[in-house]
This record gives structure tokens, sequence and C-alpha cells, in this order.
């Protein structure tokens, strides 16, 4: 039998969760919003429930975040959200463990959560991910950066967008210190990231990648 590693307090991982079969599980932009928000939330280790949370008078349609900052103050975090992407069928993330169990624990409440949001508003019943999500550890900076273009291109890829500033759920924009959504990670004191040299560094993969995809495409055919 093989055996569980657990993962290790102060690594950094590459965290990969698919759905059922290819099944998409974000349809609109509510969904991937409210994914984000999930993501931001379970980062503590709250006593409540998220949709209890999110169901407080306080926690308007633009208080989201205010509110999270109000309710954590007191709170440690159980990962550190380096970078993710939202795909209609896959959720990629870069996590540092800061608590031991803590990825686990994180990532399975905010999975949980979305399923149990999906479920009850498609009426549907049974799981939505795939039983065990992917880890993979990230043993160096060089490794890292890499990883976060590869994350931060799937939607190109996809064809989801154009260009990787056009998909708003993603950590791209952030990585280009475009301030117009809630920041959700925190890479600075890992990586030296600056907007307009990522930007290039990104952009000169594109074609690259695509072509990859393409190929994989087709032998999987």
């Amino acid at each position: 039998m093989k055996r569980k590693i657990p993962l290790v307090t102060g690594e950094v991982y590459h965290i990969l969760s698919r759905s059922i079969a290819g099944y998409e599980i974000f349809n609109n932009q509510g969904d991937y919003v409210r994914m984000q928000r999930l993501l931001k939330y379970y980062q503590f280790d709250f006593d409540w429930k998220f949709s209890d949370f999110i169901n407080l008078d306080i926690v308007g349609k633009n208080g989201f975040d205010q509110s999270l900052n109000i309710f954590s103050v007191d709170k440690e975090k159980q990962v550190q959200i380096i970078a993710y992407c939202l795909m209609p069928t896959h959720v990629h993330l870069i996590l540092k463990q800061l608590k031991d169990d803590g990825i686990s624990k994180y990532f399975g409440n905010t999975l949980n959560s979305y399923t149990r949001h999906f479920n009850n508003k498609h009426k549907r019943k049974g799981p939505l991910w795939e039983e065990k999500f992917k880890n993979i550890l990230i043993v160096n900076d060089n490794q890292l950066l890499h990883l976060t273009r590869y994350i931060h291109l799937n939607p190109v890829t996809a064809l989801l967008a154009n260009k990787p500033e056009g998909w708003l759920f993603s950590s791209y924009r952030e990585y280009l210190n475009i301030k117009d959504q809630s920041i959700m990670c925190n890479y600075q004191d890992i990586l030296d990231i600056q907007p307009k040299s990522y930007r290039k560094f990104v952009n000169d993969r594109i074609s690259y990648q695509k072509e990859l995809a393409k190929i994989k495409a087709l032998l999987l055919d």
C-alpha cells in the first residue's frame, strides 16, 4: 500500500485539483468570484462556516474583504497563497504551508464548501472533484518563478483569453500590480516580481505554450 507523505510546514507546493470527468464547475463570473472568496476565507481557521459569515449583515456586496479583515485580526493563517488560477474544470494553487496539516485542511474546507454551494445551486448530489488533489514540492525559486508563468498562461493556452491579463480569475493581474480587484496573494517575501519584466517573461512564452498544448492534444486524439 502506498503511504501518504505528509506535507511539510514551511515548504511551498503546487496544488492541483480537477473536477470529476472534466465537468465544468465554474459556469459564470459569480461561480469564479465565489471560489476566490472561499480561497481567501479558509486561509484562516475560523470557528464558523463560510455560509454563516457571508450571511452576516456586515458582509455586503462590496464589503467582503473589509469584513474578512475585521474578523481575522486575531487569527493565524494556515497557508500563504503565492499564486493561483481558476479554470473551468480545475484549480491551480501555489501555497506555502504555515501550520501542520494546513494545506490539507485549507483545501479540503474550500473544495467542500464550493461543492455544497454548487450542488445546492444546480440541484445535484454527489462529489464534484477528483478524490485527491495533486501536490508537487517546489524545490527552488527558479522552479517557482517558471511555475507561476505556467499557471498564469493556462487561460491563454485554453483559448479563454488572448492575453493572461484578460483573465480575471488568476493572480496575474496582481503580479502586474493592476489594482482593480481584491488582493489574494502574498508573494513578496518569496519572489522579487517587477511588473514590467514579469509581463515580458510571461508573454515571451505564450506562443510556445500554445504550440505545446496543440501537440499534447494531437497525442491524445
